[in-house]
């Protein structure tokens, strides 16, 4: 979509990964704490097929990926690894569609986007697709077609939703700089065409043209002006890791109606400040760039800093439900 500030965004919602092996219960989790927000969970801890990669890996067309001692490896056929992803993400959309009779309003599906797919799966060589532009482009069409597919699914199963796209991309600043390491650690790719690295952004951002697109990366200098030049309406982020030069960014991309999805909450087990605290940055970076406070609700969804896979069942609870907490807070009192 190219125009982000059409779309409004509930106040509060996670990033996608959940602790734990039992769809079920992350889903029950995940509608409990949301009821307007929900989010498709991806539960990694469950083995290879269920992490990030492996279960976007699964969603390719036309193009197939197995597990390698070095990582996923792009293959000729479906073999056990694709069917496995294939199956744990039916699982968990199973369990979604049971939690969510009925449900009308916004719901977040989330899959790896086209450049930390493209640094993270090899090819035959052992090198990343990323050395390679060709692979590069059928990569990019690839995942397109897969995400159209999938978001037909979510929508069949459950058409009251308003969907929400976010494509996972924490290696896409270091694509941009050339910090991606080749196979053997010792040189890095080189750095790719902002033009190119924002046309396949596009593209696939270009899928879900009835919805929003939101871009996540828990990376520091995440580059909010291109994704907002690919049509990007929202963009996820780690809030700990802003410094003040990125503030002019910032000013420029909520002033162009980019919504963001900050993300105050620790992703792992530890103590939580009151909601307040949680939110206090924010606020604080609002005096700075010198915006209407009364702009703070419409402009901010409150996330964990990054997915919760590395956190305690009862901490994530906990994390999901300070989030909703945080973001009433900001929007009771944004001074």
């Amino acid at each position: 979509m190219s125009e982000s500030s059409e779309f409004t965004f509930p106040p509060a919602t996670g990033i996608g990964s959940m602790p734990g092996g039992d769809a079920r219960e992350a889903a029950k989790t995940v509608t409990g704490s949301f009821e307007d927000f929900p989010f498709l969970a991806e539960l990694p801890a469950r083995g290879p097929g269920a992490d990030m990669i492996g279960r976007t890996a699964g969603m390719l067309v036309e193009l197939y990926a197995r597990v390698e001692p070095s990582g996923w490896r792009i293959g000729d056929r479906p073999g056990r690894d694709t069917k496995r992803a294939r199956s744990w993400l039916g699982e968990d959309l199973d369990a979604l569609e049971e939690f969510t009779q009925g449900y009308e309003g916004d719901l977040k599906v989330q899959a790896v986007g086209p450049w930390t797919l493209a640094a993270a799966l090899e090819l035959k060589n052992g090198e990343a697709a990323l050395s390679d532009p060709g692979a590069c482009r059928d990569l990019t069409a690839s995942l397109t077609e897969g995400l159209r597919l999938h978001l037909a699914e979510v929508r069949r199963r459950i058409p009251g939703a308003r969907l929400v796209l976010q494509l996972d991309e924490p290696s896409l600043t270091a694509v941009l700089r050339g910090q991606v390491r080749t196979a053997s650690g010792y040189r890095t790719h080189r750095a790719v065409d902002r033009q190119l690295v924002e046309a396949a952004l596009r593209d696939v951002v270009g899928v879900h043209d009835d919805g929003p697109v939101v871009v996540h990366s828990c990376a520091p200098d995440v580059p909010f002006a291109l994704l907002r030049r690919a049509g990007v309406a929202a963009v996820a982020f780690d809030f700990s890791l802003l410094t003040e030069r990125d503030d002019d960014v910032i000013g420029e991309a909520v002033e162009a109606g980019t919504r963001l999805f900050a993300g105050v909450v620790p992703g792992t087990d530890g103590p939580l400040s009151d909601p307040a605290g949680s939110v206090m940055g924010v606020r604080t970076l609002w005096r700075r760039l010198g915006l209407r406070p009364g702009l703070l609700a419409q402009a901010v969804t409150v996330t964990p800093a990054c997915g919760l896979a590395g956190a305690s069942p009862a901490y994530a609870r906990q994390a999901l439900a300070h989030c909703v907490r945080a973001a009433r807070s900001l929007a009771d009192n944004p001074e």
